[in-house]
């Protein structure tokens, strides 16, 4: 009940850290990782040992499922196989690589152990290279590659992580038999996904009506994904995937508008959590960590942790030059218009290593079969939170800097979310026009001046400078100003709403429920702004 007790007190510490981080402008996943080592330096503090199957259970699942809902289909499907060869061949390649150096750095550790350190650290963190790169106005096509990888890379990387924990536990590997077997669980992973998607398609679909029963089955979806595969024996990491890409493009189709804001808003909120209680928890070990690994003088961990920091970085780099070499590489990323080169360095640098490596590392078990000590687990542990890091601090924060050394020209979505909305008005009037001549005149003229509102809006829409190639400087945002003095009326309504609550004169189920539309107005008026 204590141990409870100081987890609740350092999420708040968390919750904390996250208006900091959005004040100051300062990435979060950084953030995070200074948190946990500065809660190992605490004294006083408990050792809270975590049961390595419940990190992986608890943890993964959801982190997994929440990085494939946000990524798009057809921009996953456009840039395949940019995504496939980073996503498997680059990661083998660290793994190895990373084997390669363990096992020649640090005395006394199997090939298993180094090849189980490798898989560990090899994948990157997709949220972490995300808010890092937030605001720096790179080309999508470059955020969907990285995005992209970093969710298929999560699965090869656990895979391998898989297959080296099964040689350690086990006391043999056999490498032709591994070969048919992987193939197997990457098809039968990807099949059970498809399944339970399908599945969970049809009773949202047809059964289910109520905004939080459809939020609870999105909880429970990635959790019966996970263990399903998992007692299969196949890849419980790609069944998750599967299914979080298969139900996230057809969302339009199983969500009513009420139940999807409150899908998007209890996920935000859950991943933050999850997140930040990751690194908290690691924080709380670090010590007992530290303590499992005293045989070895400061001066060796140190050279352990940033000799395979090292490897991590420098891999990434060298796997990028092939694709600065060979044009047809980057055949599909130019198909649209020009891809400049110096966007692989961007991919290059965006390394950092997050949540999944550390919930990997935690989850290796405390004990062999025969009911011998785990070989190593405190130091895989640390060199794992060593390579997080050194990618988060030493990429993370000279990303920024090197982009604008670059000068990549930088890109906005503004432009591509004007044509959407002028599309969308322009079709919406055209319907209007062809299909609702019968109606009323004054309603259909009211419903028509509505759109025609928006369209004239959208029209004196000035963008900033060079969204559409244009010389001219951007003049005053026609569109903002419509939509900040509507906000500025929502708070009119607010006054009198609240007004009246306190007078008694009107009920408290009627004040929420006014309440509601007012506050789904005014996020629809904030999404409308377009950001300078």
């Amino acid at each position: 009940m204590e141990n409870i007790g100081l987890i609740i007190l350092l999420l708040f510490g968390v919750a904390f850290l996250g208006v900091l981080s959005n004040r100051f402008k300062f990435p979060f996943p950084i953030a995070l990782v200074l948190s946990g080592l500065v809660i190992s330096l605490i004294p006083g503090l408990p050792n809270i040992a975590l049961q390595p199957n419940i990190v992986f259970i608890i943890f993964l699942p959801p982190l997994l499922y929440g990085a494939a809902w946000n990524t798009s289909w057809h921009e996953f499907k456009t840039y395949r196989r940019s995504i496939s060869l980073a996503a498997v061949g680059l990661v083998l390649l660290t793994t190895t690589m990373v084997a390669i150096v363990s096992h020649y750095v640090i005395p006394a550790v199997s090939w298993p152990l180094c090849f189980l350190i490798g898989a560990i650290v090899s994948p990157p963190d997709a949220v972490a290279t995300t808010s890092v790169t937030k605001g720096l106005g790179l080309d999508p096509r470059i955020i969907t590659i990285i995005e992209g990888e970093s969710l298929v890379n999560d699965a090869s990387g656990l895979i391998a992580y898989k297959y080296a924990l099964a040689a350690i536990m086990a006391g043999n590997f056999v490498f032709w038999e591994a070969g048919l077997n992987f193939v197997w669980v990457v098809i039968a992973g990807v099949a059970i996904g498809l399944a339970i998607g399908y599945l969970m398609y049809l009773i949202h679909k047809n059964f289910i009506c109520e905004s939080v029963i459809e939020v609870t089955l999105t909880l429970l979806t990635p959790f019966a994904s996970y263990m399903i595969a998992e007692y299969f024996h196949v890849s419980g990491v790609l069944a998750i995937v599967t299914t979080g890409l298969y139900l996230s493009f057809r969302s339009d189709e199983i969500f009513t508008n009420e139940s999807r804001i409150m899908v998007y808003s209890v996920w935000e909120s859950i991943l933050f959590i999850l997140n930040g209680l990751i690194f908290i928890l690691i924080g709380l070990q670090l010590r007992s960590v530290m303590d499992g690994i005293k045989d070895y003088s400061g001066t060796e961990l140190a050279w352990y942790g940033l000799a395979i920091s090292a490897v991590v970085i420098i891999i990434r780099f060298i796997w990028i030059i092939p694709g600065s070499l060979i044009p047809s590489m980057s055949k599909r990323i130019n198909a649209k218009r020009p891809f400049n080169q110096r966007n692989l360095i961007i991919f290059g640098w965006s390394g950092m290593r997050g949540v999944v490596s550390m919930a990997a590392a935690l989850s290796i078990p405390l004990v062999l079969p025969g009911g011998a000590a785990f070989p190593h687990r405190n130091l895989i542990i640390y060199i794992t939170f060593c390579v997080i890091l050194t990618t988060l601090i030493l990429l993370g924060f000279s990303l920024p800097w090197v982009v604008k050394k670059l000068k990549i020209e930088p890109y906005s979505i503004a432009a591509e979310e004007y044509d959407i909305r002028t599309k969308v008005v322009n079709n919406t009037i055209q319907h209007i026009e062809e299909n609702l001549s019968l109606v009323n005149g004054e309603l259909l003229n009211n419903i028509k001046s509505k759109y025609e509102i928006k369209y004239n809006r959208l029209q004196k829409t000035d963008l900033p400078a060079g969204y559409f190639g244009s010389e001219a400087p951007g003049v005053a945002n026609i569109f903002n100003e419509y939509s900040k003095l509507q906000i500025d009326l929502i708070s009119v309504e607010r006054k009198t709403l609240k007004q009246l609550r306190r007078t008694g004169e009107a009920s408290d189920e009627i004040v929420r429920k006014i309440e509601k539309e007012l506050d789904l107005e005014e996020t629809r008026l904030q999404l409308d702004m377009y950001e300078a």
